[in-house]
Parts: structure tokens; sequence; C-alpha cells
């Protein structure tokens, strides 16, 4: 099996989305536990931020403890995934309130903070030359576990909210045992011996790694925003041309998922033409998309799918690339820690992200609200390129 290096990959990528089930599928069920238990739908909300809010914690607690690095991380990723899946079924265990709710939701999170960065710990683990074109294919498999959501919406209508918590724990329990059974400790793998309380500030010391850091941070302001308003762009421009036919959720599961084959190509591409060219290219052509977005409801119903589409394929390509750059130009002795530190603060930058869109759809027009995902993309190329001075310099002097 040591020698298989060929399924290795595959395995990690079926592993990853099917212990994500665990956060993406959970999305679907909320207007069914609105039912159930009598939610009002500020409460709606609450229940997908502690999603949200229990990832952050746990990356920054498995970061803190350098768990991903001091211990098998494929072991970290199966005992994740069962814990994961005892908190998802944890909202079938008598009557809940939104308190209750919110708690497993949480531990949900937390708990998956074990499985998205490790698991591409783990790749870049087995991975050196090539890590992008691996990482394309794992992220690539999220971006449709992201998309799931929308697609999950006819089919709840014949699965019980309860059967969908059923099957996604055992989903993520299956994912877990995969990464365990079949998935060995990588060649590239070097073990932290102890404890290190400064490791999360000795992963920014390197500048190529800031850089990288900083790009992946801009990414980050524009992704989940725009992914979370998809839905809301679409029935912006339905508002402005009554009579456009467009079935919202959909467009919004095609617009976001086919991301994932942007994921692929992106990985593909940084082979040949290097992880930061491609990352830092897909970045300006998503501020771009940003900037463009207001003229972009003005647009035939055709033309604006279609920018949408392109949209989606840049907002995510250069993910992969950014968390490449992370693992090549960290520490080897606390990679896991470094991903998971640059993932936890990424994430925490969404929300901040997402609040401000809210914001500023109840006080500007929503057709001109998304040139402020700009800040991301932007903020993110300046520090890419003064970072590659910074390098430059002190390789010079």
């Amino acid at each position: 099996m040591n020698n298989n290096t060929k399924m290795v990959l595959p395995v990690i990528v079926i592993a990853q989305f099917l212990c994500t089930s665990l956060w993406f599928a959970g999305n679907a069920i909320i207007p069914d536990l609105a039912i159930e238990f009598n939610l009002d739908r500020p409460a709606l909300g609450h229940i997908t931020s502690a999603v949200q809010s229990g990832f952050i914690t746990g990356t920054f607690v498995y970061a803190f403890f350098l768990i991903a690095d001091r211990f098998k991380a494929s072991s970290v990723f199966l005992v994740s995934a069962l814990l994961g899946a005892v908190s998802n079924l944890g909202m079938l265990t008598g009557e809940q309130s939104i308190s209750s709710l919110m708690v497993f939701r949480f531990l949900t999170g937390f708990f998956l903070a074990g499985i998205y960065p490790v698991g591409m710990k783990i790749a870049s683990d087995h991975f050196e030359k090539g890590l992008g074109r691996a990482l394309g294919f794992l992220v690539g498999a999220l971006v449709v576990g992201t998309a799931f959501p929308h697609l999950l919406k006819s089919l709840t209508t014949s699965l019980s909210w309860k059967t969908v918590l059923i099957l996604t724990a055992l989903l993520s329990v299956c994912g877990g045992l995969l990464m365990k059974l079949f998935v060995p400790e990588g060649r590239y793998q070097k073990r932290a011996q102890a404890l290190q309380l400064n490791a999360l500030f000795r992963v920014f010391r390197n500048p190529e790694f800031r850089s990288a850091a900083m790009g992946y941070f801009g990414h980050m302001w524009e992704l989940y925003t725009f992914w979370a308003f998809v839905p809301v762009m679409i029935v912006t421009y339905k508002n402005l041309h009554p009579g456009t036919g467009l079935p919202v959720s959909s467009w919004s599961f095609w617009i976001i998922a086919l991301g994932g084959l942007a994921c692929v190509a992106g990985g593909y591409l940084s082979v040949k033409s290097g992880a930061k060219k491609i990352a830092s290219s897909a970045l300006l052509l998503s501020g771009c998309c940003c900037l463009v977005s207001p003229i972009a409801f003005q647009f035939p119903v055709v033309i604006f799918l279609a920018f949408l589409i392109f949209w989606g394929l840049v907002v995510i390509a250069d993910s992969p690339l950014f968390s490449t750059l992370v693992a090549l130009n960290a520490i080897p002795e606390i990679k896991g820690t470094a991903l998971t530190t640059v993932t936890c603060i990424g994430f925490s930058i969404t929300i901040a992200s997402i609040e401000l869109m809210n914001y500023l759809a109840t006080v500007l027009n929503q057709s001109v609200i998304f040139m402020f995902l700009a800040i991301g993309p932007v903020t993110g190329l300046f520090f890419m390129f003064s970072g590659r001075k910074q390098s430059n310099a002190g390789q010079q002097s």
C-alpha cells in the first residue's frame, strides 16, 4: 500500500468530501428545523453562524496545540470525523431549543477543523512536487460540496431532516475510516516532537509565507461572501428584469459547483507556470469581476449568467494554490499548524466580509454593494507583490 501512491490522492479527496458533508448538508435542513422546533428567522442565522464560529475556534485550538503535527494526521482526521458525526447526531436527541441546536452545530464546526486543514496537511505530506495539482483536486471536491445545499433543497422534500443527519454522520464515519485505513504516512512528513507555544508566531517570520498568507486572506474576504450572495445576486437581477425566469437554487448550484473544475485546472497550470503566478492572476480577475458587478446587472440574462459563472471560476481557482504556497513555505515540522492557523484567520475574515455586505444591503442599492468585495483581492495582491520585493531585497543583501 505504501508504494501505491496513485490511490492516495483519490482516497484523500473522497474522504474529505464525505466528512465535510457534515458541514454543507446541515444547511439544507435548517428550514425543517424551523418547523420542527418553532424557530424564528433570526434563530436560523444563528444556527448557521454557529458552525462557522465552531470551525474558527477549532482551527485555533488545533493550531495552538500543534495537534496535526504532534500526532499522526490520519488518526487526528479519524477522531475528528467520529466526534463530528456524534455532534451532528446530537440534534436528534429529544426536544431541542435554539441554544442546544447552536451548541451541536458549534461542536460539528469545531471538529471539522480536524478534517479540512488536516486533510490538506496529509496531502502535502505525500506530494511536494505537483502539490498545487493535488490540492486542486482536493479543494475542487470541497467546492462541489459547498454547492450541495442548493442541490439538496430538491431532495429534502422527500428525505426527512433526521434521515439527512443520519446519512451525513455515516458518510463522515466512512470518510474517517478511509483516511485511517488506506492513507499511510507521507514521505515528506516531519513530526513536531513537543508543544511549541510560539509556533503561531514563528510561521509568519518567512516573507514568502507572509506573502502567501496575505494573498489567501484577501481571497477569503471575497470567496465565501460571493458564495453566500450568489442567490441574492440572481434574485436582484430578477427584480431588475421582471419576467426573467431564473431558478435560483439550480443556477446557484452550477455557479458555485463549476468552480471545482477551476481548482483542478489551476492546479495543472501551476505545475507549468508556478502557483504564485496563477494564484495572483486568478485573484486579479476576480477583483475585476467585483468592480464590474454593478454594470453586470444591466446585461442580457445570458451574458449575466456567463459573467457569474466566470466569476465563480476565478474566485476559487486560487484557493488550492494559496494553500500550496503556505505549505511549501512553512516550517516542515509545524506545516499542519501553519495551514490550520492561516485557515483560522481566513475564515474569521469571512465573517467580517459577510456582515459588511449585510449592512451595505440595508443602506445601498444591492446591485452596487458587491464592488466592496474588491477590497480583498486588491489588498491580497498588494501584499503579495510587496512581499516579493522584500524577499528579493533580503536575498540581495
